[in-house]
């Protein structure tokens, strides 16, 4: 046996198996020393030092270009700030674990934020309501594409009926909407979080959601923290899973309200933009902040600059430990504007005081007023109650706050004869969709027709009375329009009739009489009714003209809400009587403390357009009412917006280029241009004004100044008394063709003048601009401004300025340099000719000249002027239970034109008001008065002048 054994070992040694076993041992002896050093030696050492590096790029934003006047005045600019940003870069076992701790940290950073005054941004498309419902923001095609994001589709038309959800996708409602979104198997927030932290933990996970496809991509949380937000989230970095403080910038405005019509604002971009936009340059992402409107939006590329890109070294928790490699970002270019910020800024305000120069005037102290029965649109007045309504109805005054605990004694008496009026008006309206023989609508009172034309009306918005459904052809469906039959049995017919969805209000059972739709369609009202602040102002605006509250307790509610700043003297001489109400409004009026955009009353908005005559360049664009484009910038303010959106004076509608009216008497210089050009007239042919026009027909248009006439009088002397019979005259002889009047002949006669002066077309400013309308109808009432023209303040300015310069029609444009960011000039802009007026001679023209000239001299607001004005005055109807539009068209000085001047006022009464403004323009530019003289902050004493008709 030990033979055995001693021959097994000696081949044993012999063999490759020894010499394997000998290195496995030799390996598995060094294997576990190595093991002993790292475990046990220098085991708390790497324990310590352990990091997970993780390669990642990232993304450097360049620095937006600034915007400036023509003057280097800064208009827009960036600011240095911190941003709080998150990043999905943990690693979880599941879903629930990542959404409970991403979910986690945001309630964090949300309490953190809360605490230190900061904000969230943004941008979702679902709002949080005070009560606690959701509501959507957007509609149309982005509420459509946002829909399609919500649920995971490529394309809107992959929106259908959801078999699991129980609904269609295409109509879901915001509620169903954040439901879904905060489900365990999307967010995980429902069960965990409630309210106000719910919804802002959803606006930001579904931000984190957009970036889903790239792991390492920065969600922003909020902008422009505070220092102490910064030192929250830099001292808990360990625990704050993917929570960076980043550098960024943020856009300001200078002057906001002066310029946001044409500047405009930045966000972030969207994915209909990103579509477009990422066409004209692959610089573009999801997570980019570009021009939303006005300049910014048209120079983005150019303001944008050129991003740079880092990679870097990030450990387990994302915080980066080494940069490997950097290309730094390139600024953008900078924009100079062809405006004069100064010019433009006082043109603002002298239009605001002019403005209210005539609220002020109007206002009577009457309750009842049907405007409707005066004779004259100058003779309509602004009475007292709507002034008081205006005061709720444009939300001057926070209705809400009536019934906050801490509203002050004004409010809660205001509050209290509310609930009892409503109560009763919701009683009332009740009692008549019950009863047997209710009232057939056009035999209610006033009152009454306002609340049920309210309920028609909300039921078509809420989309449950089918508008698409309704026939209008039927019987019972003229009898409601012509006010024969009662709500109620509209409503019972509309129901038979399968007009309304009963898909949009709660119905008990699926297949429900008719009778029961009724019952549930009536409860559905009356909450609708109780909780909508639309209907809560037709109440207020009843109680007002009922002196169920007055307007002294409106004026001390003002002080309450820190719309005036308080002054002890007048809440006291407000509450002892000593002033009433009616005076306190007009004097706060008179002192801009309450202006004619707050109150949304006629008029309240205007637009002027000052030109350089000689190169064309455009030095102020103005339109009132502007709005803070700081408060949309960069994230938007989502209350601020709505206020704006709401508001009845439309800040964000651009008066200057997107407001068409007649033009009025100030299209008389086309007409006197095509009889010359024509030869139906000469400089000395004489016409005399018959009052009435009345070769076509015997009832046929009348001249203004009826039933007076002008006598016989020239071309000058009819553009100086602005006599529509003469230009009548002009139209007629227009359409002759072989002494037969053809009215196609003589529109398209008009045509041609008009588009020669540039009024067929766009003027060539990069911002939005309304197409003209050059009349296809009636030459005779054409020729006078009627018909249906109908121009921008932006067109008529191109076409005075080529009056003004006797022919030179220019492209316009508010660009002037493009500047590198070291100051070099790369592209500069200005208008270019567009055609000649080449049909007139210089005796021509002068007479054309010589009839403006003497329009200014015969106008009381230009009298003793120093500087030699021209101009042409308008007044255009467009509603006759409204004011007239006012115009005036100028340019100056009259014998070697410098500037020209547009001005309307919308619903402004008579061109007088608008020639008054456009005089103190002019004094501004040619510094015939101090600044501080002219831009005093008090409404223009107009001395009744709103009356004073001139054309």
């Amino acid at each position: 046996m030990f033979d055995s054994i001693k021959d097994f070992l000696v081949n044993f040694f012999k063999s490759r198996l020894f010499v394997l076993t000998v290195v496995m041992v030799i390996l598995f002896g060094i294997l576990i020393q190595r093991v002993f050093v790292l475990q046990i030696i220098d085991g708390e050492k790497y324990l310590n030092t352990y990091t997970l590096k993780i390669e990642k790029e990232r993304e450097l934003k360049s620095t937006r270009g600034n915007i400036y006047d023509r003057n280097g005045k800064l208009l827009a600019y960036n600011e240095l700030a911190y941003t709080i940003t998150i990043e999905d870069n943990g690693s979880y076992d599941t879903t629930k674990e990542k959404n409970a701790s991403i979910n986690h940290v945001l309630e964090q950073i949300l309490i953190k934020l809360d605490a230190n005054g900061d904000s969230i941004d943004n941008n979702f498309d679902i709002t949080m309501e005070d009560d606690g419902s959701y509501s959507f923001n957007v509609e149309g095609k982005t509420l459509q594409r946002f829909l399609a994001d919500v649920y995971g589709h490529s394309s809107v038309d992959d929106l259908d009926y959801n078999k699991k959800l129980g609904y269609n996708e295409a109509e879901a409602t915001a509620k169903q909407v954040m439901d879904y979104l905060q489900n365990d198997k999307k967010f995980g927030i429902t069960g965990q979080y409630t309210g106000d932290m719910a919804y802002r933990i959803t606006v930001i996970r579904y931000a984190m959601s957009e970036n889903s496809y790239q792991k390492y991509i920065a969600t922003t949380i909020a902008t422009d923290v505070s220092e102490e937000t910064v030192a929250y989230v830099s001292e808990n970095a360990d625990i704050l899973q993917g929570v960076e403080v980043a550098d960024d910038t943020i856009r300001r405005y200078v002057d906001s309200k002066y310029f946001a019509q044409i500047i405009g604002y930045t966000g972030k971009i969207s994915q209909e933009e990103y579509e477009i936009l990422s066409q004209k340059s692959s610089e573009y992402t999801l997570t980019d902040v570009v021009g939303k409107s006005g300049i910014e939006q048209y120079l983005d590329l150019t303001l944008q600059g050129t991003k740079g890109s880092e990679t870097v070294y990030v450990d387990n928790l994302g915080k980066v430990i080494e940069t490997k490699e950097r290309i730094e970002p390139t600024a953008g270019n900078n924009a100079y504007l062809s405006i004069d910020a100064d010019l433009t800024k006082a043109v603002y305000d002298l239009l605001e005081q002019e403005i209210a120069g005539i609220v002020y005037d109007k206002i009577k102290n009457v309750k009842n007023y049907d405007a409707s029965a005066e004779r004259k649109a100058s003779d309509i007045i602004i009475p007292i109650d709507d002034v008081y309504y205006a005061l709720i109805e444009n939300n001057v005054l926070d209705m809400s706050h009536f019934s906050d605990d801490g509203a002050s004694a004004s409010e809660q008496s205001v509050y209290s004869a509310f609930v009892s009026k409503q109560q009763s008006v919701l009683s009332n309206i009740q009692s008549e969709l019950v009863a047997e023989t209710p009232v057939v609508f056009g035999s209610l009172d006033s009152e009454m027709e306002d609340y049920e034309s309210y309920i028609i009306n909300m039921l078509k918005d809420e989309k449950i009375l089918a508008k698409d459904k309704i026939d209008t052809q039927d019987d019972t469906y003229k009898q409601w329009a012509d006010g024969t039959i009662s709500l109620k049995d509209y409503l019972n017919y509309a129901i038979a009739k399968n007009w309304i969805d009963i898909t949009q209000f709660t119905v008990d059972e699926k297949y429900s009489d008719s009778t029961e739709i009724y019952d549930a369609l009536l409860s559905f009202i009356q909450e609708k009714a109780a909780d909508d602040d639309a209907f809560s102002k037709i109440i207020y605006k009843y109680m007002i003209h009922q002196n169920l509250i007055g307007g002294t307790q409106l004026c001390l509610i003002l002080y309450d809400q820190g719309i005036l700043k308080y002054d002890e003297a007048q809440v006291a001489a407000l509450t002892s009587g000593s002033i009433s109400a009616y005076n306190f409004l007009r004097e706060k009026i008179k002192s801009l403390e309450i202006t004619p955009a707050q109150l949304a009353l006629d008029p309240c908005s205007g637009s002027c357009v000052v030109t350089d005559v000689k190169t064309g360049e455009i030095l102020a664009l103005v339109s009132y009412p502007g709005y803070d484009n700081n408060r949309l910038a960069n994230t938007v303010d989502a209350k601020y917006f709505a206020s704006i959106t709401n508001d009845l004076s439309n800040p964000l509608y651009n008066y200057a280029t997107q407001e068409r009216t007649a033009p009025g008497s100030t299209f008389k210089m086309v007409a006197a241009t095509a009889g010359l050009a024509e030869h139906v007239i000469d400089t000395t042919t004489q016409i005399l004004d018959e009052r009435q026009f009345t070769r076509l027909e015997e009832n046929g248009p009348k001249c203004w100044i009826y039933p007076s006439s002008h006598g016989l009088i020239n071309v000058s002397e009819a553009i100086r008394d602005s006599c529509n019979y003469f230009f009548y005259e002009v139209g007629y002889r227009l359409s002759m063709n072989n002494n037969v009047y053809n009215e196609k002949k003589g529109i398209e006669t008009i045509q041609k003048y008009a588009s020669m002066y540039g009024l067929n077309d766009t003027t060539g400013i990069e911002i939005p601009e309304n197409t003209p309308q050059v009349a296809d109808e009636y030459p005779i009432t054409a020729s006078i401004g009627q018909s249906n023209n109908n121009y921008t303040t932006t067109q008529l300015a191109r076409y005075v300025t080529a009056v003004a310069n006797k022919g030179t029609v220019y492209n316009e444009t508010l660009l002037k340099e493009i500047r590198s960011s070291d100051d070099e000039v790369l592209e500069t802009f200005a208008p270019t000719v567009k055609n000649t007026v080449d049909v007139l001679n210089a005796e021509q023209w002068d007479a054309i000249h010589s009839g403006m000239r003497m329009v200014v001299e015969n106008l009381s607001v230009f009298k003793d002027f120093p500087v030699a004005v021209a101009g042409k005055t308008g007044t255009a109807q467009q509603v006759t239970t409204r004011a007239n539009h006012a115009l005036f068209v100028g340019f100056a000085p009259y014998d070697n034109p410098q500037i020209s001047v547009v001005t309307r006022i919308a619903y402004g009464y008579t061109s007088h008001n608008a020639a008054d403004v456009s005089k103190d323009i002019l004094s501004y530019y040619f510094k015939e008065q101090s600044a501080e003289e002219l831009l005093n902050g008090q409404a223009k004493n107009v001395n009744g002048s709103s009356n004073t008709f001139t054309d």
